[in-house]
């Protein structure tokens, strides 16, 4: 790894900390969360989960990434050579993600190609099925879909562009200039949503609190997944980019903004989502419980119906909505892209060029893995399994390591050094204790629903993954340092 690599700011880095954790997920996953777990009443698991297990896991990266400035599987071996192989796996994982992470905004990007023109005609659903994603719940044609594989193609060339610079040249001015664009055209769309006619409908459906919900066991796992998926903690990208800070950093206090703005994010974009879907169930006489979807289907098939409903204010707010899921997808695939990267630098003496330039090369060829006509139905298989198998149950693992085997309370110095908001006894109690139990119930429940829900198909995926990960893992671990 570069160990010039830095910010040059504290609003770069918060900005690229930002452009971490709110990427497209926030965009149309929340909103069908809350909806689907109690309404106005998942708030208060919610709260909590950021609370007991969001803010004190990212207060520990940002201590760990200050402290040891070097990369994640490095700071594993040194805590234990044994936990080397972990780390490897972890950020393996997080590259998977981040193959498939960009095949989505590549559907993104063909879609913000088609919104000015409303390529997608009278049946968006076909649209996607035949000229985008294809299937999502068959394995369809293996035939290459060419405007996914182009559009997918032509924004890695962007991400090899900017990630081959310094971190603050690179990923930290494109955020800055990303960020607070996505955030304008958020508050763009937040507000031109109110205007709407049906929106109270929406927000009505949306809020409308189901308090027998908090007796359910199901709700409030939901409520955990969303802050490990929305936050993106214990997946190594945010100890990265924390170990690019400069000296004399606010650590806690850097924290609790980020939070506080991914979150305030999240939420004001789930009241814009379900006040257009109330204009929609409004303007076309469709029950907004037949509108309510999750994912792809959301984006990419209701709401360019609304669209197609909202004559020129349409093709004003389509390509507007499809730029922002771009701005905070491609900040976001930086982060899941930078923990590997990092680690191989820093193993194998790379030059950050050169590191960006074979991954990127590796990225490119899973790409088309990802573009068939199987591609939306590949990826979700993908998604399921590494975050709620692999990703998760490292996480667990990292909770123990760095409570018992580090000792969380060595960092809490350089934590509270500098900030406004200490940390203290609470602080580790939760990172001992709570923490792991949390995360492995979280986990347990996932990998029911892997079993429950497996097919043939699913399970050979699975099994490749596996294979990929722990065998790459295992050859990275026993391969020398370059300075050995």
């Amino acid at each position: 790894m570069n160990k010039t690599s830095q910010w040059n700011s504290v609003f770069t880095f918060i900005m690229a900390m930002i452009g971490l954790t709110i990427g497209i997920g926030n965009i149309w996953r929340f909103s069908y969360v809350l909806y689907s777990n109690g309404g106005g009443s998942f708030f208060i698991p919610y709260v909590i989960a950021i609370l007991v297990m969001g803010i004190p896991f990212l207060i520990l990266e940002y201590g760990l990434g200050f402290s040891f400035k070097k990369s994640f599987s490095n700071l594993m071996q040194s805590i234990r050579p044994e936990f080397e192989i972990i780390a490897w796996m972890l950020v393996l994982f997080v590259f998977i993600v981040v193959i498939y992470y960009m095949i989505i905004l590549g559907w993104d990007f063909a879609y913000l190609l088609n919104s000015f023109n409303f390529g997608w005609g009278n049946d968006p659903a076909s649209f996607f099925t035949n000229y985008v994603g294809g299937s999502s719940n068959i394995i369809s044609s293996q035939t290459i879909i060419l405007p996914t594989l182009i559009c997918t193609l032509i924004l890695w060339g962007f991400f090899w562009v900017v990630s081959i610079k310094d971190v603050d040249n690179g990923i930290g001015r494109v955020s800055s200039i990303l960020i607070p664009l996505l955030f304008v055209i958020m508050i763009f769309i937040f507000i031109y949503s109110f205007t709407l006619p049906g929106f109270h409908l929406g927000i009505t459906t949306l809020l409308t609190p189901d308090w027998s919900a908090l007796l359910n066991i199901n709700v409030w796992l939901a409520a955990f997944g969303q802050i490990i998926f929305s936050l993106s903690i214990g997946q190594a990208m945010v100890y990265t980019y924390a170990s690019y800070l400069p000296k004399n950093s606010k650590l806690v206090d850097e924290v609790l903004f980020v939070v506080i703005a991914n979150t305030l994010y999240e939420i004001f974009i789930a009241l814009g989502v379900f006040s257009i879907l109330g204009y929609m169930s409004i303007s076309s006489s469709i029950p907004m419980n037949e509108l309510i979807s999750e994912g792809t289907g959301l984006i990419f098939i209701v709401f360019p119906q609304i669209f197609n409903e909202m004559g020129m204010m349409g093709h004003i707010f389509a390509p507007l909505l499809f730029i922002s899921i771009l701005f905070a997808g491609i900040t976001s695939s930086f982060a899941l892209f930078e923990p590997l990267l990092s680690s191989l630098c820093d193993k194998f003496g790379l030059s950050r060029k050169k590191g960006v330039t074979i991954l990127t090369i590796v990225a490119c060829i899973g790409t088309i893995i990802f573009s068939t006509g199987s591609s939306s139905y590949l990826v979700s298989v993908v998604d399921e399994f590494v975050n709620n198998f692999g990703i998760l149950i490292l996480i667990g693992i990292q909770a123990i390591i760095f409570g018992w085997f580090y000792g969380v309370e060595k960092v809490m110095p350089v934590l509270n050094e500098f900030s406004t908001i200490k940390v203290g006894k609470t602080w580790k109690f939760i990172l001992k204790y709570v923490l792991p139990i949390l995360l492995i119930v979280v986990w347990i429940f996932g990998v029911a629903n892997l079993i429950k829900d497996g097919n043939t198909f699913k399970i050979i995926v699975d099994v490749i993954i596996v294979i990929l990960v722990v065998g790459l893992s295992l050859l990275f671990t026993k391969m020398k340092p370059k300075s050995q």
